[in-house]
């Protein structure tokens, strides 16, 4: 009973226990089954046959000494499984009483292999339940060549009450070391993700088109329905399903991030479902997938649009059932996820190619989400700017105390292919840069001068501009920076502060050219 209580693994506890009775000096063989599904149990499915869920009794540790050569270790025989109710093992567990059987030659109706009991001379059969608080977790059976008494009936007795608080430790310390395994690798993703998190802080901007995003944000969070965030690269999509996961009721627990176009095509199952030890090489041990992770959490499949299509049936099936198996192991768990999936590409036309599933693009776009690219909200540049200088600054310990307007007009006029994550990037290096004085942002792209050879006054003689030549081009000046700014004039966005005009002398000079300046789209 001691070396049992000093073991904490259910397979040492069942072997210490099963190995203890076998020293006793008339036992022929222990034997211990643990009432469970087959879908747990590992020699059932190998095994194969219906996958039953009722539970069952199934043994799990056996031991002893035979007179001959025998092999009592194993627990795959024919006796491995026996349902609730059937012959001796499955009586006791049912109904919770023990039984004892002396002289069995004269027993043949409880008697399963009377050549046996004759060659390994068995006198007496005892099976007792195991029961921890209430429960019967199992059945402990003795085989053995004496007469047991009620003496030796009631010992193994007491040894199986120790043993049932032995096996439900054991229980409890493998679910404890599970939970804390699954918490660390949670703990590995959040500190991965904790750091681009912080740096992008809340939603910055009053553009008419970040507001209709926040919108949605708003409309779905409370929801459980999976989102598709659509927007080119490094315009916040991210930060858009991070903001659906912190405004939901699942706030409190895991919010998850896999990046499907850096997962090798091999490494896919493993990675979203799971493995169990030895299902491949170099898996060593049992580690739980990210949808397993992200139990009654969030999953932000980025870049969804990278997923293999073998493997997006797959995925759309854990979609629909919240059901998976880990790689190399039949047994199904239950997961409930809710998925937010990005992507960048045009996923309707990759339907339409034949390289993304159908099912699988309207099961994840049930409500879509698209982010604006940056150029097509220019107003939110200049608080961009600043809120990406003070945190800059911050944490680069530059004492940066504002920037001129000028070096921001300089930034709105740039066409951002890279979106926020580029004018993140050019704002950082432009603080590393700084040597004091103003804030500078050299774009190579952005706002140039045009070469002397393409000036109007080039082509005259002597460089001289007439009235009319000023005026049309003054004219034809406005009409660009009109065009460029999308009709708007006021803001730091607008003509003006392109043209380094106050707004009302451009507004005033419009109306004299007769130009009528497009409503902002």
């Amino acid at each position: 009973m001691v070396a049992t209580a000093r073991q904490r693994g259910l397979a040492d506890v069942l072997e210490a226990i099963v190995g203890g009775l076998a020293l006793c000096p008339n036992t022929v063989l222990s034997r211990i089954w643990l009432v469970g599904p087959r879908t747990a149990c590992h020699v059932c499915r190998q095994k194969g046959g219906p996958p039953e869920d009722a539970v069952a009794l199934h043994m799990v540790a056996s031991a002893g000494r035979s007179a001959g050569a025998g092999d009592y270790s194993r627990t795959d025989g024919r006796f491995h499984l026996f349902a609730l109710g059937e012959r001796k093992i499955g009586r006791v567990a049912q109904s919770g009483e023990p039984m004892l059987l002396v002289d069995l030659e004269h027993e043949p109706a409880w008697v399963a292999d009377p050549g046996w009991v004759r060659r390994e001379g068995v006198q007496s059969f005892a099976v007792q339940p195991l029961v921890f608080r209430g429960t019967t977790l199992g059945v402990l059976a003795l085989f053995d060549r004496g007469i047991l008494d009620g003496d030796g009936f009631e010992w193994l007795r007491v040894f199986a009450d120790y043993a049932a608080v032995s096996i439900a430790n054991a229980r409890a310390f493998e679910e404890i070391e599970g939970l804390r395994a699954r918490l660390e690798d949670e703990n590995v993703y959040l500190r991965e993700e904790v750091s681009s998190a912080l740096q992008m802080g809340d939603f910055v901007g009053e553009s008419p088109g970040l507001q209709k995003v926040l919108q949605q944000v708003a409309l779905v969070a409370a929801t459980d329905a999976t989102v598709l965030v659509t927007g080119e690269s490094g315009t916040g999509k991210e930060l858009v399903a991070r903001a659906i996961h912190d405004r939901s009721p699942r706030r409190s627990r895991a919010f998850i991030k896999v990046n499907c176009g850096a997962v090798p095509e091999g490494l896919f199952e493993s990675e979203f479902f799971g493995h169990v030890r030895g299902a491949f090489t170099g898996a060593m041990q049992d580690r739980p997938g990210r949808f397993e992770l992200a139990d009654r959490g969030t999953l932000f499949l980025d870049e969804v649009g990278e997923i293999p299509l073998a493997l997006q049936a797959k995925l759309l099936r854990v979609l629909q059932e919240q059901e998976l198996e880990r790689v190399g192991d039949n047994r199904t768990r239950r997961v409930n996820v809710r998925v937010i999936a990005a992507t960048n590409r045009d996923l309707k036309a990759e339907v339409d190619a034949g390289r993304f599933r159908q099912d699988l693009y309207y099961r994840l776009s049930v409500f879509p989400v698209e982010v604006p690219p940056l150029r097509e909200r220019r107003e939110d540049i200049a608080p961009l700017v600043r809120h990406f200088v003070r945190e800059s600054a911050r944490r680069l310990n530059r004492p940066i105390a504002s920037v001129p307007q000028r070096a921001i007009d300089v930034l709105a006029r740039h066409a951002w292919p890279g979106n926020v994550r580029e004018l993140q990037h050019v704002v950082e290096r432009a603080v590393i840069l700084w040597q004091g004085g103003p804030l500078n942002f050299p774009l190579a792209d952005a706002g140039a001068a045009p070469p002397a050879s393409s000036s109007p006054a080039a082509s005259l003689p002597g460089g001289l501009l007439t009235p009319a030549d000023l005026k049309r081009l003054e004219r034809e000046s406005i009409r660009a920076a009109l065009a460029q700014c999308g009709g708007r004039i006021f803001g730091p966005a607008g003509a003006a502060a392109l043209l380094d005009m106050k707004p009302t002398t451009l507004a005033s000079r419009v109306k004299a050219l007769g130009l009528e300046p497009r409503p902002h789209a």
